[in-house]
């Protein structure tokens, strides 16, 4: 999936760390996306693989938060964490239902197709 669905919870981030990522640029967005890329891959997201990624991103982005806001760097860091896991949530979510629904869809299609042929 390359489109980042703009109706899920903390896609704005997404889209802005996915875009970041691959231009090469180590933004906040770009390193919490880096956080959750396992997690985002798993549900389907094409995150671009970057070479000079830090080993632990979310190291590198309590940093950048801390030297930007150094008062309250702990909740920014912990505030964009929780959209992050929003969004991820959302995606595997629906990224069942439509499985789901095609799984149903799939099962009506030859439930029916059983009642034409007898």
């Amino acid at each position: 999936m390359t489109v980042v669905p703009s109706e899920l919870p903390g896609s704005d981030l997404v889209a802005a760390g996915i875009d970041g990522l691959r231009r090469g640029e180590l933004t906040v967005e770009a390193l919490l996306v880096a956080v959750g890329a396992r997690r985002l891959r798993g549900a389907g997201m094409e995150i671009p693989n970057v070479p000079d990624l830090p080993d632990a991103p979310e190291l590198v982005l309590y940093a950048a938060l801390g030297r930007t806001h150094p008062g309250d760097a702990h909740c920014r860091y912990n505030g964009l964490v929780r959209r992050l896991v929003s969004f991820e949530r959302a995606l595997e979510q629906s990224r069942r239902r439509r499985r789901d629904d095609a799984s149903i869809a799939a099962r009506g299609v030859s439930q029916s197709e059983d009642l034409d042929t007898s």
